[in-house]
């Protein structure tokens, strides 16, 4: 089971989609985080061990980085309505392929227009 924190940026309904796919969800409205600036979710993040799931790849990016180790993190590439942001989540579950960690990973996922595209590497690169 994967522990996920969903990030403000995306809709708080991708919390169900992770709940239904066996794994423990939460969004950082639910859990009184919302305004707390980027470092400050990635100490929660790493005091929990979320996964974090987000729109904002490049504050993310860089601060993933930086970790020795983590727990994973997932990037929803473009800026789209719930709907579609609940499409491309549960693709990452698809691809996934009930796999119960991403330590140490990233997984991109986007759309190449009609398309969804998926790319997964480890970060640090090791």
């Amino acid at each position: 089971m994967i522990r996920f924190l969903i990030d403000e940026c995306l809709h708080a309904s991708l919390v169900e989609v992770a709940n239904g796919a066996g794994h423990e969800a939460h969004h950082v409205v639910h859990l009184g985080m919302q305004g707390l600036k980027d470092p400050e979710v990635m100490e929660r993040v790493r005091l929990h061990g979320f996964t974090l799931v987000t729109n904002n790849a490049m504050d993310f990016r860089r601060l993933y980085s930086r970790e020795p180790i983590h727990a994973g993190l997932i990037i929803l590439l473009p800026q789209v309505r719930p709907a579609l942001q609940r499409a491309l989540f549960r693709a990452v579950f698809v691809h996934l392929g009930g796999r119960d960690d991403l330590i140490d990973k990233v997984v991109e996922v986007g759309l190449d227009g009609a398309d969804v595209f998926i790319t997964e590497r480890d970060m640090p690169a090791r």
